[in-house]
């Protein structure tokens, strides 16, 4: 089984603190972290960690940053193709603060996604034993090539909808499962209107609401105790791709199994430390 994602890749810069600097203030991390970053990119960090091929279309080029990102995927399992192999600009960069007693985030990046020249190439030749293919939208023209190339093939397409962009006028007729975040705002007509099927939205540790047609529905989110909540919709979105992609269960069943993933993933520390249980979780449970 192999998932497709394509979108941004950044460089996260993580620090671990007591408790968020107040302005002026300079604090001492508890310790530091580096890694690739970005919706797509750590969706595509899941579904290596649940077991299956993850193929991550991204824009990286030759910067010492980009080879420090693609280190980081290549010991994740993810098999990396870069439409921008000569660019020697930075990646974006987040600079990442988590808080140590609830796991509690800020970020502060710039999506430079939209100014960076792909070369895009057939994308047919991707699309060899693909069983779902997951977009964030950040590289509206790659995007839109994936969604309808997997449109063309009946392989299923999910969007990781975090806000509203304007490719997606032309690329959510091309969607076959819209999983918004809480704050997503679509102007009028709404996503089913728009020729969505499923819709799901996400809430952090509130229960996740679906609509499939006239159906509805919600499914709740284990209580854990959360220690790093660092991509932790990312993650939910890869184990969704993940569950998708084997054309098994129900979309509650999709969500449960995706809630199940990602409340692992806010119990452990670090943007990787997570990846080897959520592996053991996936043998010892599969997709129910």
């Amino acid at each position: 089984m192999r998932v497709l994602l394509a979108g941004l890749c950044t460089v996260d810069v993580v620090q671990r603190v007591t408790d968020f600097p107040a302005p002026s203030e300079k604090v001492q991390s508890l310790r530091v972290d580096v890694a690739a970053g970005g919706p797509a990119t750590n969706a595509a960090v899941t579904v290596a960690a649940l077991g299956a091929g993850a193929t991550l279309v991204t824009a990286l080029g030759t910067h010492p940053l980009a080879a420090l990102a693609r280190a980081d995927l290549e010991k994740c399992g993810v098999d990396l193709v870069d439409l921008a192999p000569q660019r020697t600009q930075a990646p974006p960069v987040s600079a990442v603060v988590v808080r140590d007693e609830d796991g509690e985030r800020t970020v502060v990046s710039r999506n430079a996604a939209e100014a960076v020249k792909l070369d895009l190439p057939d994308v047919a030749a991707l699309f060899d034993g693909i069983d779902a293919v997951l977009v964030d939208g950040h590289h509206p023209e790659l995007a839109l090539a994936v969604a309808k190339e997997a449109r063309r093939r009946e392989v299923p397409v999910i969007l990781d909808a975090g806000s509203w962009k304007p490719v997606l006028d032309k690329l959510l007729p091309l969607v076959d499962v819209a999983a918004c975040a809480a704050r997503f705002r679509a102007p009028a007509p709404d996503l089913a209107e728009r020729g969505v099927p499923v819709v799901i939205t996400t809430a952090g540790p509130e229960p996740v609401r679906w609509r499939v047609g006239e159906d509805s529905g919600q499914v709740p989110v284990p209580l854990v105790e959360a220690r790093d909540t660092l991509g932790a919709g990312d993650v939910w979105h890869g184990a969704l791709a993940y569950a998708v992609a084997t054309r098994e269960k129900s979309v509650p069943g999709w969500i449960g199994y995706a809630n199940a993933v990602a409340a692992e993933r806010v119990r452990h520390v670090g943007p990787r430390s997570w990846t080897a249980r959520v592996g053991e979780l996936s043998r010892d449970e599969g997709v129910r």
